[in-house]
């Protein structure tokens, strides 16, 4: 299997880029039914911001701006002193540097410093601070993808960014700019570098996989897939989306069904266009007509979540069954129906499938930060905070 991975590395890195593959990244826009990314100018990121942290990041830059002795000039100045005289640098100076930097040639020269720090300290790696995660958000706060990518595939940099958290920061910063066939390097180079895929990592891997669409791709997203069933990992709902949406871009029919069965609580917007997508291509027009009829006119309670579906998925329902009179009759029906209870949405299957979730915030914590009554502004009891 590794080497059937080798081998499709190859072939896929060799071809050709395709502008076809290339996605607009403006502001984003959201839908005002789904409250999902739009297509046109939409976002294309994957990791959500608890992840990124590049907020945080931010704000923790102007805290050690304000506090930084003298000028950050000065600083800069005392680190390069040090290069040149090849003296020792400290971790709290490179950790204040990576906070100091606004510029691309401030990224240089925290570059320098990093790689002297790595030799310096390459056999220290128990319980040290990764500094892999700060670079990539300081690239990713500046538009440096390229720094990013450049030394994260230096060999000469082999442990720096020994996290999975690196990697998938770079591969979610190449995917927002559209640049699947790099965030797809990345991928490869993780995975030569041995270091351990996370849950985040298999939805980048197969997002970036489904983006480029091609033999090729859908061959490592296989392989990816498999290698983690063998593993014991369990593959998100999210993850899972892309490769059935990666099966049906490849007319993969049979491979899209059989994926999509073994999805939990298959009920998200997503899944609930995937599966018409899979009624079309099966030609199961009967079957389709009657899902779509049954979401339209379901006696559900107005407290009930209905099933939305893309006006993009839709349109291929219309083009499906035009020629076939009695459906085409019930299609136009129940489409009405699907707009009158605001079941449609103008999200494409591939906005739906590329929006970035929001953060789950835990409600343990929320009880654990609440210790005051609303109400009465006392403090809570014990066994209310128990409950």
């Amino acid at each position: 299997m590794a080497a059937a991975f080798r081998c499709v590395e190859r072939a896929l890195l060799q071809a050709p880029r395709a502008s076809a593959y290339s996605d607009v990244v403006g502001s984003g826009t959201t839908c005002g039914r789904c409250r999902l990314p739009c297509p046109v100018g939409a976002k294309r990121y994957l990791l959500t911001d608890n992840i990124v942290k590049l907020k945080e990041f931010q704000q923790k830059k102007v805290v050690v701006a304000y506090n930084l002795p003298g000028t950050k000039e000065t600083y800069f100045r005392k680190l390069e002193d040090k290069l040149t005289q090849n003296k020792l640098i400290l971790k709290e100076e490179l950790q204040t540097l990576l906070h100091l930097c606004q510029s691309r040639d401030d990224v240089e020269l925290a570059k320098n410093v990093i790689y002297r720090y790595h030799a310096e300290n390459r056999n220290i790696t128990l319980g040290e601070y990764k500094f892999g995660p700060l670079f990539m958000r300081l690239c990713y706060e500046l538009n440096l993808e390229e720094s990013a990518l450049e030394l994260i595939k230096d060999q000469h940099l082999q442990g720096f960014f020994s996290d999975s958290t690196s990697f998938n920061i770079l591969m979610d910063m190449l995917f927002t700019k559209g640049k699947y066939e790099n965030a797809l390097e990345v991928l490869l180079e993780m995975k030569n570098q041995d270091v351990k895929f996370i849950k985040d990592t298999y939805v980048l891997a197969f997002a970036i996989c489904y983006k480029l669409n091609s033999p090729e791709s859908f061959k490592i997203c296989n392989t990816l897939r498999e290698e983690a069933l063998m593993k014991g990992e369990v593959l998100t709902r999210r993850a899972m989306c892309f490769i059935v949406a990666l099966a049906l871009k490849q007319n993969q029919v049979e491979k899209a069904v059989s994926i999509f069965s073994k999805i939990m609580n298959a009920e998200s917007i997503t899944c609930i266009n995937l599966n018409i997508v899979i009624h079309i291509q099966s030609n199961m027009l009967e079957a389709l007509i009657d899902v779509l009829q049954g979401a339209a006119e379901g006696n559900l309670s107005r407290f009930v979540k209905r099933n939305k579906f893309s006006e993009e998925v839709l349109a291929r329902v219309r083009e499906k069954v035009k020629d076939v009179p009695t459906l085409m009759a019930r299609f136009d029906e129940i489409y009405g129906k699907l707009h009158i209870n605001g079941q449609v949405t103008t999200c494409t299957l591939d906005a739906l499938l590329c929006h970035t979730p929001k953060d789950r915030t835990s409600h343990t914590l929320l009880l654990k930060k609440r210790t005051i009554s609303h109400r009465t502004l006392q403090p809570l009891n014990h066994s209310l905070l128990a409950e």
